[in-house]
């Protein structure tokens, strides 16, 4: 098999042309192509008059011609699968492992365990993915809040309810795995060669459901509704978690798969002297402008043609003052969605279907932040930095849950919003539109006006007096990080830190590989 790479066509080819072009590419006869498959599809529309679609494709030819094909390095190449090996495992365990959160690094974890024959058990706060949803809806409408079962917390963890992101920048050959579990649990297989794919929460919720079905078929078990609340330590190595309502749990193995807002457990941890310190993350606003204007900035004439879908963006900035502004989380025609995780405090974030058919595009806008920033050298300082600002906003949105917008040609001419103009916007429960600088530090808003001009000259109306800007993001990354050691192990032997909470991992396919990695290293030891 070869691989062709870069691979450009105009988007409204059809079938034949493809296969037209890898004859081209290969300089073979188009009968001599036996297969392809499609390993990467992307769009390329730099051009104001065509757009194009740009393959890389695994190609099967026959004997006859194999050996006249000239590999180049750069488009042609022999082309070899990736597939993922269990490792051997060295010493066996004492004890099953416990996983304690079910989120991507926490599932894939388990997962790898189970297929090594170990029954890993999975320790969740939350609730399972169908009772969480009841709670997630009843929160939106009724803007009544449980604090263990919300978009945070509870079975997929936080990705469960956002667009289903599943690119990385990550070079790494579990990679597949992860996309081929995925696949299997009921995922679109257009991920497995999407430049960037997606999910969407409609089927990501199924997706988790049939993972854990995969997982207890393997022998791993599963507890919901179970707060861990404390650790037994012996001679400065873990020995046992205890939950709220008093079950002790025996492991010498526990992965700490909390997700970045498990701030409870945080401060657990920080008391029981395992090492951690505080660090950088974003905050900001999330934005929204009618859809048709982002595609048609990008696509041109062609932004009504289905087969382009809804176009996306990704944008930053860096200022004079030393200070990046960037949209993180871009949800092409989703919605933005009460994120809070206690009662109190506003928190936003982005949602989207796998159709991607909402009216509105929405993304964080958001600045870093960093340390120095938080006024306080403690591990824990991010956090409250970020309870701050999410009670400012809870304040400014009318403190009940409503949360604080305003509309982006307000907010760059400094004026309070009083009525909404021609951009709807989609928060549950709702908005109070008023100013919001009364809810970021000065030097988040200051940046965030100066980008909002400069993407504005990338995107053609991204200051669109009418945008809606909704506050507040703060939960873009975990503010903290805890230590660990070459063999991944915390400063409490025994309890290993993994995914995007411990902070190793930005998103759904990172924080699952974080996981991964983990339990081999645990496993050949």
């Amino acid at each position: 098999m070869f691989l062709v790479q870069n691979l450009k066509l105009p988007f409204e080819h059809n079938e034949q042309e493809l296969k037209q072009a890898i004859s081209r590419a290969l300089n073979i006869d188009i009968k001599q192509i036996k297969h392809y498959e499609l390993k990467r599809k992307s769009i390329d529309a730099r051009s104001k008059t065509v757009i194009y679609f740009v393959y890389s494709l695994a190609v099967t030819v026959s004997d006859l011609v194999k050996d006249t094909i000239i590999i180049d390095q750069k488009n042609i190449l022999k082309y070899e699968a990736n597939v993922y090996t269990l490792p051997i495992a060295g010493k066996k365990l004492k004890q099953n492992p416990i996983i304690i959160g079910a989120g991507p690094a926490g599932l894939f974890s388990a997962l790898l365990f189970a297929e090594a024959g170990l029954s890993p058990l999975i320790i969740e706060q939350g609730k399972d993915v169908d009772a969480r949803m009841v709670d997630i809806k009843q929160f939106f409408t009724q803007a009544q809040l449980d604090e263990q079962s919300n978009i945070q917390f509870g079975e997929g963890g936080a990705g469960t309810f956002s667009d289903g992101k599943l690119y990385t920048l990550i070079n790494d050959k579990r990679s597949q795995k992860v996309f081929d579990v995925f696949v299997q649990a009921g995922a679109p297989e257009e991920i497995l060669y999407s430049a960037k794919p997606h999910i969407g929460t409609d089927k990501l919720s199924r997706v988790v459901k049939n993972l854990r079905k995969k997982i207890i078929a393997l022998g791993g078990q599963f507890k919901f509704n179970t707060k861990i609340t404390d650790f037994t330590i012996k001679n400065n190595k873990v020995i046992a978690a205890i939950s709220a309502d008093n079950q002790v749990f025996e492991s010498e193995t526990i992965m700490l798969a909390l997700g970045g807002s498990a701030r409870e457990t945080f401060a657990l941890l920080d008391k029981k002297g395992v090492r951690m310190q505080a660090k950088p993350f974003s905050i900001g606003v999330r934005i929204e402008h009618p859809q048709s204007l982002i595609s048609k900035a990008k696509y041109h004439n062609f932004y009504t043609d289905p087969r382009l879908g809804p176009a996306e963006y990704k944008l930053v900035h860096h200022t004079a003052n030393k200070r990046s502004v960037y949209s993180f989380c871009m949800c092409p025609g989703g919605t933005v969605v009460a994120s809070s995780s206690e009662n109190g405090g506003i928190v936003t974030n982005g949602m989207s279907e796998f159709a991607r058919d909402n009216q509105n595009a929405n993304s964080a806008i958001v600045v870093a932040v960093k340390p120095e920033d938080f006024g306080s050298e403690h591990p824990l300082a991010g956090i409250e930095f970020q309870r701050k600002w999410e009670k400012l906003a809870f304040k400014a949105g009318g403190s009940n849950f409503n949360a604080p917008a305003q509309l982006a040609g307000d907010f760059l001419k400094n004026m309070p919003s009083r009525y909404l103009g021609d951009v709807w916007a989609t928060y549950a429960p709702g908005v109070l539109l008023g100013d919001l600088t009364e809810c970021l530090p000065k030097f988040v808003t200051d940046t965030i006006k100066l980008g909002l001009l400069e993407f504005d000259k990338k995107i053609k109306g991204f200051a669109l007096p009418d945008a809606v800007l909704t506050g507040v993001e703060t939960r873009t990354s975990s503010p903290v990080r805890i230590l660990r050691d070459e063999q991944y192990s915390s400063s409490i032997k025994g309890l290993y830190p993994i995914g995007e909470g411990a902070g190793y991992a930005g998103g759904i396919v990172s924080a699952a590989l974080d996981g991964i990695k983990v339990a081999e290293a645990i496993l050949q030891a």
